[in-house]
Order: structure tokens, then sequence, then C-alpha cells
């Protein structure tokens, strides 16, 4: 199946759609102003240590200081032989010390980015490990006479009594001798230069940034499948063909600019996929439907038949919806780049036929899927737990932001609801203080329902503390804000 990159490319923002067969799988969106942070490498000063979590507080020059944990301090679990009690994180770090650090996950939320002490330096067809000895190979290329090979040709290419290992992504699969000698040179030219600054900068300094999302496409994202990458900014076009000339000259015929009137993503229909994706609602082909709700500690996916009745019966029914659930689930956890834990709530299913073959059905979908996924059974209460490694912000936090009606609760309190909260207030009011009037200002809507449905009983209220009370509308308040002033 052929796949297509689109790149549209503004001075604010570069974004990124992969599509396969006229259907958006995948979106990346990267601000100029924000750009992602995962996998670049600052020399950090030491904040706090903090001895009960085994952490410590780095500042690497962002408003948050970023954390990093013992687990991930490379000292810790580098040394060889049988398991020994671990070192505490205070006898290797003391506040003020200067450390290298690379950034694995980006600040998330109210998170600070998170640290490894472990670098690790991305190529085309390696990353490397400056660190390591090892040689180690992507469990995605299967083929053992391959391994062998690919790892002989690597070894070859290492110098004598050199200090550090690589890992041979997938891209190395059909690589000639010449394209793992560019790839090696560029990623030791590149350590040394991280090596020398380090020396030099004071802390907090950046040592290494990650390319940007544009570039990272040529290394990262085309593979045997891709047909096209198409870009839609002739100036950015070129740069890419440049950056091609010296690190992917493979890639370079199928990179094109497209130079239409109509915009790009309005072309292929990204553009409306975007919007469906901040939705809670995904429809299916079949009439059923599911209902995504993204939280701060999960994200639950619901799968309803909705109209969906094609089925030879209820069970045959069910069966087919989940069917087609689980395609949609795992499209939909890339394109919105759902992490962390994630509950799928499928229909009952009492076969257990169906629901081997439905989870085998899930697993084959996200076998596409770029970021590491690992899922569990049915549980016993009939849900699928499965997590997705998270390293950046999902499409709804970069897009979006929490509601100034509702506050991310995603509803709002009824106008009867706030009408009632408001006699409460002003029962409150009389009891502290003897105003002429009391005046209240809301939404129309609020208003109106004082007028009409509510009448009665702000009359009584007004009867019962003996003083007038005045209506005014403020246009701007939302459905929930109201004051009571004091005349």
């Amino acid at each position: 199946m052929s796949e297509d990159i689109l790149v549209n490319v503004t001075p604010q923002e570069t974004r990124v759609a992969l599509v396969l067969q006229g259907a958006v799988q995948e979106l990346h969106v990267e601000r100029t102003l924000s750009r992602g942070m995962a996998g670049n490498i600052y020399l950090g000063k030491v904040v706090r240590v903090l001895p009960g979590m085994q952490s410590a507080f780095i500042d690497i020059g962002l408003e948050r200081a970023a954390f990093l944990h013992v687990a991930d301090i490379w000292d810790a679990r580098s040394h060889e032989g049988p398991p020994t009690t671990p070192i505490p994180i205070e006898r290797m770090l003391f506040d003020g010390q200067s450390i290298t650090v690379q950034v694995i996950k980006d600040p998330i939320g109210t998170k600070g980015a998170r640290l490894s002490t472990q670098i690790s330096i991305a190529g085309r067809m390696l990353v490397y490990l400056p660190q390591e000895s090892h040689i180690g190979i992507s469990q995605r290329i299967e083929n053992e006479v391959e391994r062998e090979l690919l790892r002989g040709k690597v070894q070859k290419l290492m110098l004598e009594g050199e200090k550090g290992g690589f890992i041979i992504r997938t891209m190395a699969e059909d690589a000639s001798d010449a394209d793992l000698q560019a790839d090696v040179d560029y990623l030791r030219k590149t350590w040394n230069n991280i090596t020398q600054l380090a020396k030099t900068k004071p802390a907090p300094s950046l040592l290494f940034q990650d390319l940007d999302l544009a570039q990272r496409v040529m290394r990262d994202f085309v593979n045997d499948e891709t047909a096209s990458i198409q870009v839609d900014s002739r100036e950015n076009y070129q740069k890419l063909q440049q950056f091609g000339e010296l690190y992917t000259p493979s890639v370079l015929t199928k990179l094109a600019h497209y130079p239409g009137e109509r915009p790009l993503f309005d072309l292929y229909g990204v553009e409306e996929e975007i919007q469906r994706a901040l939705g809670r609602r995904v429809d299916l082909k079949s009439g059923g439907y599911l209902i995504v709700d993204q939280t701060e500690a999960m994200t639950t996916i619901d799968v309803n038949t909705g109209s969906f009745v094609n089925g030879r019966n209820f069970d045959d029914t069910i069966f087919k919806t989940n069917l087609e659930a689980s395609h949609a689930i795992a499209r939909q956890l890339r394109l919105r780049n759902l992490g962390g834990i994630v509950i799928l709530d499928f229909i009952d299913m009492e076969n257990a036929d169906h629901k081997t073959a439905v989870l085998s059905e899930l697993n084959r979908a996200l076998s596409r899927d770029r970021t590491k996924v690992s899922v569990s059974g049915f549980s016993a209460l009939g849900l699928v737990e499965m997590t997705r490694k998270r390293t950046r912000e999902s499409l709804a936090h970069i897009l979006c932001e929490p509601c100034p009606a509702c506050s991310g609760k995603g509803q709002v309190k009824t106008a009867r609801t706030i009408c009632y909260e408001i006699l409460r207030e002003l029962t409150r009011e009389a009891k502290q203080f003897n105003p002429r009037e009391f005046r209240i200002l809301a939404s129309q809507v609020v208003i109106d329902m004082f007028l009409e449905e509510e009448s009665q009983h702000l009359a009584m209220l007004g009867d019962f503390l003996g003083k007038p009370i005045s209506l005014q509308v403020e246009a701007v308040y939302h459905q929930e804000q109201y004051d009571v002033i004091l005349m």
C-alpha cells in the first residue's frame, strides 16, 4: 500500500500528514515558538536532589526544572557482573553539579521534561550510543541472515578501541557500505561537537538540537511504502533537497514541490480530519461509533453499535462492529497521538473466539504504529488495557486549551442551576449587609430564566428580604458567570 507524506510549512508552524489510501493515518504539528525538545542534549545544572524519591531536578534553561530519576542515570545501570545494591542518587549527584543530559520526554501538562544521562543520537540508518559498546538491531528486522550481515557490516566500520555502540535501524536493511559509513561519520562528528561544547559552555546550555519536523520526515518517516513527499513551500523544498543530498540521497526521488493554488491539506481532506480528531465521537462506516475521552491519567475509548444492524444475528453485529472499531482505534491513537494508559471498552462479547479474533485484529492494526505499544488481553470486566509510549503532547493539547466557561469539565451548569445559586447568594448577602437594592449581573440566558420561569421565586425572595432586586444582562458573561451588586 502506497503512502503519501504531506508537508505544510508556514513561518509559524510545520504540519505533516501521512495519508494511506486516501485516509489520514498520522498528524504531526511543530510550532516555531514551541519546538519539541525530545532528543535535545543539554549541559544542565543540578538544582535539587531528592533522596526520598531517588530523583533530581535539573535546570536546563526551561521555565520548569526537568526531572531525572535514578533509573535514568547511566552510571547507575552500567555496572557489569551480578546485580548489586543500587547506588543511591545522593551519592552520584550534588546540588550545583554540571551534568550532560538528554530529553527523553517533552514537558507535558504540568510536568517538566523527563531526562536521561544515557545519550543516543539518531542518524538515518543507525543510532549512536556513545556510552555503550555493543551493536543492537531493530526488532522489525526479522530475517536472521540479514541481521547477522548488518551486524558484520557495522562492526567493520567501528574503529579499533572505539568507545561507543550502535543500534541498527530498519532503514539500514538495504543500505550499502557507503551509506552506513556516511551515517557513522555524521554521528561521530556530531558527538565530538557535543563533547567539545560541554567543555566550554556554561550550565545550563543547549549542546545539540534534534532536527526540525520537516527534516525528521526525511530521516525517520520514509519507508518502502512511501510514494511521495509533497512540500507546499518552495523555500523549504529547496532546504530539504540540500539536507537530502547530504544525509538521505535515496529519498530525493520521492521529494516533490506542490505548486498548486489549492492548499495541500485541503486537497487531501486533512483540515477536515484535524477537526474530527478534536471531537469526542468518531463515526464508523458501518454505523457504529467510538467515544474518545482524554484525561490527565488515561484515555478511554468506548465502542458502540449505533445504527449498525447488518449482522446475521446480534452476536454477529457486535463482532463485526468490534472488528471495525479495532482498526479505527489504532488509527485514532496515531492521529491524536494519545499516549499513556488507554482503556478500550469493546461491546461485550460472549463468544471466546470472537474475543480472540478482535484482540488479534487490534494487535495487527497497531503493528503499523511507530510508537511502542503494549496490549493486554480482556480483563474480568471485559476491558482491554493497553499502553502507548508518550513522548510529546497529544494533538488536542497542542491545538486546544481548556474551555473558559467549563474549565475543561466538558459541561456547564444549567441556567436554572445558576438561578438557584444566585437566590442562595442573595440570602447570604442579606444576612451580612443592609443595602438599598440588590442588582444581579448575569448572562442573557440566566436573566431570561429569571424573567420567565423563575420570576415567581425571585419575587418571593424580594418580598422576604424586603428589598428590590433588579436584573442586568452582561453580554460578555458566560452561562455560569454572575455577580450580585449591593446598591
